[in-house]
This record gives structure tokens, C-alpha cells and sequence, in this order.
């Protein structure tokens, strides 16, 4: 499928759009690293994102009315540089719609809310090691590569870690 960027609206999702953005979250989950997450957990998890805005927002990308990908916003302090950055998370493109520029019609939006938001000092996201094709997008966005590595502890239980 082909799509110009004329054919892909971005918008503020809302909270009836709940339910998608929870199958794409588990789709994501299953497609980059095998998990099953639990469903009320990620229903949960979804819905408290819209109703509290302090941890962050959504948005969703739509061609001809149908929701075809979506993005979470979240924000991480720097006192190094007196401002936010905003954290790419649960990015998630139908399959059916990926290569067609979606993700782009939504990174666009992303980076002109950032730099029009004050205290916004940039943007960042982690992907997979190995999702090669990702990366090869994020880079032709001219983002890059940072310095640094992600280590975590899981302290949920009910999650398996990675």
C-alpha cells in the first residue's frame, strides 16, 4: 500500500480509542519479544495514562477513518538541562499499514508539538537490538544513535523480564 502523508491524519487519541491502543500494545509485545502481557494490566495501564496527563499522551494516526498506528508520549526531567525530553514509547504501526508513512506522519507531529512546547529539550525512544529495519527509520527521522545503554530490574512479578 501506498499513501502520501495527505492521507494519513494525526490526532490526539481519546479515551475511545482505548481499546485499540491496547491490541496494538499486545501486538507490539508478541511481535518484538514474544510476550503475552495481561490484558487488564495493559487495559489498566492504557487508561490511567488518560486519566492522569502527568504521565503522558497519546496519539494516533489515521488513513481513511481507520486507526493504523499510535504512540505514547512520556516525559523524563533533565536538571542538566532544565527541561523534558519526550520519550517515544508503545509506537505501533498495523502491519498492513507499515512503509507507507504513518510512523512519520506521527514523528512529524511529535517533533513539531516538542519544539513548540516550551522546556522541551528533545526526543528519544529505545528499540529492540535487532530490529534493524526500525532503526534504519529513526535514523532517515535524523535522529541518532545515543550514548548510552538501558538497563532495567523488573519488580513485577505478574510481567516476565527480559
Amino acid at each position: 500500500m501506498v499513501l502520501s502523508n495527505n492521507r494519513v491524519v494525526v490526532r490526539a487519541a481519546i479515551i475511545a480509542d482505548a481499546d485499540t491502543i491496547v491490541s496494538f500494545n499486545a501486538a507490539m509485545a508478541m511481535e518484538t519479544e514474544s510476550k503475552t502481557l495481561p490484558p487488564d494490566i495493559l487495559r489498566a495501564g492504557v487508561e490511567a495514562v488518560f486519566a492522569d496527563s502527568r504521565r503522558g499522551f497519546y496519539r494516533v494516526a489515521e488513513v481513511d477513518g481507520i486507526v493504523a498506528g499510535c504512540l505514547m508520549i512520556t516525559f523524563e526531567w533533565s536538571d542538566w538541562r532544565n527541561g523534558d525530553w519526550w520519550w517515544l514509547q508503545s509506537v505501533y504501526v498495523k502491519p498492513e499499514f507499515r512503509r507507507c508513512g504513518v510512523f512519520r506522519a506521527l514523528y512529524d507531529e511529535i517533533e513539531r508539538a516538542a519544539q513548540s512546547t516550551p522546556r522541551v529539550v528533545g526526543v528519544r525512544l529505545y528499540v529492540e537490538k535487532e530490529n534493524r529495519r526500525a532503526q534504519k527509520t529513526y535514523t532517515s527521522l535524523g535522529m541518532h544513535e545515543a550514548d548510552y545503554s538501558i538497563y532495567a530490574k523488573n519488580l513485577d512479578p505478574r510481567i516476565a523480564a527480559k
